[in-house]
């Protein structure tokens, strides 16, 4: 067993700090600490013990088979002191046997009790130590561990017949299976993950696979590298019978990425999936281009086939039980959302599965076809509205079934992403927001609050009451609009709407097609800022009425509905008085003539996309000579907030 450990610390060969993780400080995120600074196995007494350092490696040298889930070997770790310390105290279930404990080769005393390790070891802050930890045993199940059991598993594939080892570590099991600290803060910069195996197997981790070493007694060892910043729980192992099946994907730079394949090596797997798995390729070219450069690219991306009923997005190689194209899409997703940027706290898991869940939506939109798009989206938002209530935000951050509540945090999650998108009714800047977050949270961490400062900041856009609306608050909004047509050919519009829970009011905008004779519907998009809100439109060819609410599906919205009342536009007189007048062609200038003392403009097209956004004072005009020629609608809003819609040509 000695002799295990010192070939060990021999073959790890601890690394320089090839990658440092970034640190990202605002008063936002500490107001979040009581929500962030969690355990489900540490007191917050013992959570700040952990504090004290930090982790910037870890090494394991394992050995496993496909049979069970015992493990035997050396966990390394490579920490740092923030402060003054003396004592160090590390995560690992009871269930395991510890031969010794050492720091930098010197063995410890340590205690080891309510799956924890503590050494008593006096360091200085900005010290680093090695420490390793032999241990054995078997890692715990579903009836040792009431509240995970899933950090390691070993079963046989219903479909298949191929029995595998694997681990799932998220959230809270990582300890289950090696010391560790399970801090999503507390990024290690790099990780070795070396596997003895029987040598009928093969075993899968993260990184590159540098060497397959024959040890000449039956087994062999594969020895892994990883030279990004990883969290805890996305280190990982898969051991089984495997034959490998690779790909390329071409991506930006000129560069390719590797795509390496461990698929059980059933005869009939490979030809059942290998179409799919080659579609990968694909996906990974796409998100390198919408999200920003692969991450990992100097690596690799791949998969371990496991029997398990979905996937899991372990850095670099995902585990996953089968192939099929958005269960692919939502994992790859995953190495740009909760890999190379991760949420800083379970209440903020949309970070991760929010954004992954709309790859699945970028994929059909972008490869797919454009009916599979709008039905993955309606299928969505039908999921959301099953209950009413319910936020995306997680009150309860050690409450595993809320965290990966696949209606609030998957479903509502990438539903928002989506509007947040329509929202900035410009798809180059808004991919171009997601790409500069990647970069500015590369290898970090981040909370719903930070992609609120993002969007605000790329779009000038208040996203404040979006994420108080949609992320933190709950429900969704259902509603009427009520029109009618004047003898004058004006359409009149009043959009109310009432909410599903406990949020009152939903301030996003919305479209609405409106339907002109003869000729094709025309979308204009309306802002909304109350329940109920009244429009006139006019100017507008052979106007009839609304024909659809939402017909892009950017919004969950209930049953909604359109209804004609003629009604309406009795008592409107007084509206029309201070109506604004436009002078149509317009040239360089839009001219308004108006006795109100304040309008707020905005100029769209008729897709609705937002081209100028002024205020002006009485008779002045608006520089539109930047404009192309072609068809306009004109938003004019009074202080007390009348609207006044106008078509304009140029």
């Amino acid at each position: 067993m000695k002799q295990l450990l010192l070939g060990a610390l021999a073959l790890f060969m601890v690394p320089a700090l090839f990658a440092q993780k970034k640190e990202h400080h605002c008063a936002k995120r500490d107001a979040f600490d009581h929500i962030q600074m969690k355990s489900n196995n540490l007191s917050v007494a013992e959570i700040a013990q952990t504090e004290k350092y930090d982790v910037k490696y870890y090494g394991l040298n394992l050995s496993m088979d496909n049979q069970s889930t015992d493990v035997s070997g050396v966990g390394l770790m490579l920490i740092e002191a923030r402060e003054n310390m003396d004592s160090i105290l590390i995560e690992l279930f009871n269930t395991f046997t510890i031969s010794e404990v050492r720091v930098n080769g010197q063995l410890q005393t340590f205690s080891h009790q309510d799956h924890k390790v503590g050494v008593q070891y006096m360091a200085t802050a900005g010290e680093q130590m090695n420490v390793s930890i032999m241990y054995s045993g078997t890692p715990p199940n579903g009836a040792t561990n009431p509240l995970g059991g899933g950090g390691m598993t070993n079963d046989v594939s219903p479909s298949w017949g191929n029995r595998v080892t694997w681990s799932l570590s998220e959230p809270f099991s990582a300890y289950e299976w090696f010391p560790c600290k399970q801090s999503l803060r507390d990024k290690a910069d790099s990780c070795d993950v070396f596997l003895t195996v029987p040598d009928n197997l093969k075993a899968g981790s993260n990184g590159i696979l540098e060497n397959v070493v024959d040890l000449g007694n039956g087994f062999k060892r594969f020895e892994w590298k990883h030279r990004h910043p990883i969290v805890y729980y996305l280190i990982s192992v898969a051991v089984a019978e495997y034959e490998e099946y690779n790909v390329y994907a071409p991506i930006s730079n000129g560069d390719s990425v590797f795509i390496q394949n461990f698929i059980y090596n059933n005869p009939q797997t490979l030809p059942a999936f290998q179409q799919d798995i080659e579609e990968t390729a694909d996906f990974m070219t796409l998100y390198d281009s919408l999200f920003g450069h692969y991450p990992f690219a100097d690596e690799k991306y791949g998969h371990c086939m496991a029997p398990l009923g979905g996937g899991m997005e372990h850095q670099t190689m995902t585990t996953q039980g089968y192939f099929i194209d958005w269960l692919t899409a939502h994992e790859l997703g995953h190495q740009w959302w909760g890999d190379n940027v991760t949420c800083a706290s379970w209440a903020d898991i949309w970070v991760n599965e929010g954004f992954a869940s709309y790859s699945e939506q970028l994929m059909y939109e972008f490869l797919k076809t454009p009916i599979q798009a709008r039905n993955n989206m309606l299928n969505v938002h039908s999921n959301v509205m099953n209950q009413p209530g319910g936020s995306v935000w997680v009150e309860d951050s050690l409450n595993t079934g809320r965290i990966f509540s696949g209606r609030l945090t998957y479903d509502k999650g990438a539903a928002i992403v989506h509007t947040m998108r329509f929202i900035m009714n410009d798809d180059e800047l808004f991919f171009q927001t997601l790409r500069d977050f990647q970069n500015e949270f590369a290898d970090s961490v981040a909370i719903g609050l930070d992609l609120q400062d993002a969007f605000t900041a790329a779009s000038g856009i208040d996203y404040t009451s979006v994420f108080n609306e949609w992320y933190f608050g709950e429900g969704y909004p259902t509603y009427t609009v009520r029109n009618a047509r004047d003898e004058y050919g004006q359409l009149h519009i009043r959009v109310t709407h009432t909410t599903s829970s406990s949020t009152p009011t939903f301030t996003n905008p919305i479209e609405l097609s409106i339907n002109r004779s003869g000729l094709l519907d025309t979308i204009i998009r309306l802002e909304i800022t109350s329940n109920d809100e009244y429009f006139k439109i006019d100017d507008i060819d052979l106007v009839e009425s609304v024909d659809a609410i939402d017909p892009n599906n950017w919004i969950i919205d209930g049953n909604s509905q359109v209804v004609r009342d003629q009604s309406m536009i009795a008592g409107l007189s007084e509206n029309e008085i201070n109506a604004p007048r436009i002078v149509n062609p317009m040239n360089d200038q839009l001219e308004i003539f108006t006795d109100l003392p304040e309008l707020e403009i905005r100029l769209v097209d008729l897709r609705g996309r937002s081209l100028i956004q002024t205020s002006i004072s009485q008779n002045q005009s608006v520089d539109v000579s930047e404009l192309k020629s072609g068809r306009y609608l004109v938003f004019m809003t009074s202080a007390d907030g009348k609207t006044w819609v106008r078509q304009v040509e140029k």
